[in-house]
């Protein structure tokens, strides 16, 4: 068994995160997934939430992912989401602005989007 896979994180509109890794926690419309090295190939849809990959040097990235597909062959994972962002990229105070707007307006789907940036921050999956 390999110690490590190629993890490609890409957002509709760039590329968030490549790199080899030890292990990527995600949610699927089936539950959480974790894959590591050796894993049976798999293909599925992935739930808005936080993304968490051990890095094979030891760190640790967490993105929020919004949405979209995930695919495991040959050692080498692809997470094609439709908008993802780095827990560094994202703002806190801006995050919790929008929980609050979207709280007061009632928008269940701008909440989520909101709740799930604090989270990858927290680095909570």
């Amino acid at each position: 068994m390999a110690a490590e896979l190629h993890v490609e994180l890409v957002a509709a509109d760039r590329s968030v995160w490549s790199g080899e890794a030890t292990l990527v926690i995600a949610r699927t419309t089936s539950g959480d997934i974790g894959v590591m090295p050796g894993h049976q190939p798999l293909l599925g849809v992935l739930e808005s939430g936080p993304v968490t990959i051990r890095t094979s040097e030891g760190g640790t990235v967490v993105a929020a992912v919004h949405g979209g597909f995930i695919s495991f062959a040959d050692n080498k994972l692809s997470l094609l989401a439709e908008i993802a962002e780095l827990s560094d990229e994202i703002d806190v105070e801006r995050a919790e602005r929008a929980l609050e707007r979207a709280k007061t307006e009632a928008d269940a789907a701008a909440e989520r989007r909101a709740e799930i940036r604090l989270r990858a921050v927290a680095g909570v999956h």
